[in-house]
């Protein structure tokens, strides 16, 4: 019995960093509907890699310590003891991070700044 795939969304990865695209495939493909094809076929969606620099984003060194521990799950309270500032003042990093990495809350913020190469995960 054959597969119907009439209503697969294809796709196809075209992505510089081998190690990424392995991990993209690995869960794109379990996906419901979703079908991984080869770049080229020009029934699919194809998803390129943008390559954003780094230096496309300016962030200052107290932006980067807040993000860093951002991305560790640290609460506002939590970053204003850590790097001995106002709550208050956390606030304000944080909503400058939101502001230069174009992000809709704390957590698309680090993804977006993973994404981009700004911090490691």
């Amino acid at each position: 019995m054959s597969e119907d795939t009439t209503q697969d969304i294809a796709i196809a990865l075209e992505i510089g960093d081998p190690a990424l695209a392995d991990r993209l495939a690995l869960l794109l493909g379990r996906v419901a509907g979703l079908r991984l094809v080869a770049p080229g076929d020009p029934a699919a969606v194809v998803v390129r890699d943008r390559q954003v620099s780094p230096a496309d984003i300016e962030l200052t060194p107290r932006e980067f310590d807040v993000l860093a521990l951002m991305a560790e799950g640290a609460s506002n309270k939590m970053i204003a003891r850590q790097l001995s500032i106002s709550v208050h003042t956390v606030k304000f990093h944080v909503g400058s991070l939101l502001d230069k990495l174009d992000a809709t809350g704390r957590t698309d913020a680090v993804a977006h700044a993973a994404r981009r190469g700004v911090i490691n995960l």
